[in-house]
């Protein structure tokens, strides 16, 4: 499917690895002009150099957080006007929410939900102006199904998802969408930090606590980050303007519920 996005320009935000890097690899193979974005200036290049060579797109590498005021000014000043956004970061370790101090509760919502919003604040109005834009929050689908010892990464998501979705309905109709997809278990990082978390806490092996987490998935298996980045890209296309303030569950089956 030509999905109607080529020449389009694209930031995707923690894209250096990851489920963000599938998402900036789907943008450029649908003939997108993407900033991609990451902290480490090693991993970000070499996944500009990769993309690149696997899609010929323009690809803008940019470093910096994107939770801190000069990263995202860098960002912006590479694409001023982007007409798709991903909202991506990384959330908070898991932790017992005993552990949880004022101040990293402070960081958890920041990460997770104040960056968002401020990233769309610089984003949305020239969209308006073109009637056309296109923003996917990259969420986690313990918004709808909590995970004991994500609780703060759950609630942060679960509140820009809230926030989120009046302002949705604010921009539809001038042809500007915001979704969310909501991810189970990828085969990323991040993941199999936490499978490390669960083995070294509960002192068993990875394998045991691998099984355990897959055993709670009906496709009895983890997802490949790049079947999320397809989902992304639609969520960008020309297509899916009729879509908007939606959460997109991509989780193998694992959440048990009808709607």
């Amino acid at each position: 499917m030509d999905l109607g996005i080529a020449g389009r320009k694209a930031i995707v935000c923690a894209s250096s690895r990851g489920l963000g890097r599938a998402c900036a690899k789907a943008l450029a193979e649908a003939g997108c002009e993407v900033v991609i974005n990451g902290r480490n200036n090693e991993q970000l290049a070499a996944t500009a150099d990769e993309l690149r060579r696997a899609t010929g797109a323009k690809i803008i590498a940019v470093a910096g957080d994107v939770a801190a005021p000069d990263g995202q000014r860098a960002l912006f000043a590479a694409c001023p006007e982007p007409d798709i956004l991903v909202n991506n970061n990384a959330g908070p370790p898991f932790r017992d929410f005993r552990d949880l101090d004022r101040q990293k509760m402070i960081d958890g919502v920041t990460g997770n939900m104040i960056v968002a919003i401020e990233l769309i604040q610089k984003a949305i109005d020239p969209m308006v102006a073109k009637k056309f834009g296109r923003i996917v929050n990259i969420t986690s689908g313990s918004v709808k199904m909590p995970i004991a010892g994500l609780d703060l990464s759950s609630g942060a998501r679960a509140g820009l998802t809230a926030f989120l979705a009046g302002v949705a309905r604010s921009v539809a109709a001038s042809n500007v969408t915001i979704n969310f997809i909501l991810p189970g278990i990828f085969n990323t990082g991040r993941f199999r930090s936490l499978v490390e978390s669960v083995m070294k806490k509960r002192n068993i092996s990875f394998d045991t606590a691998l099984g355990e987490r897959l055993a709670t998935v009906p496709a009895s298996r983890v997802g490949e980050p790049d079947e999320l980045g397809a989902t992304c890209a639609f969520l960008c296309s020309a297509q899916a303007g009729y879509m908007t303030g939606q959460n997109i569950l991509i989780d193998g089956g694992a959440f048990p519920g009808a709607f």
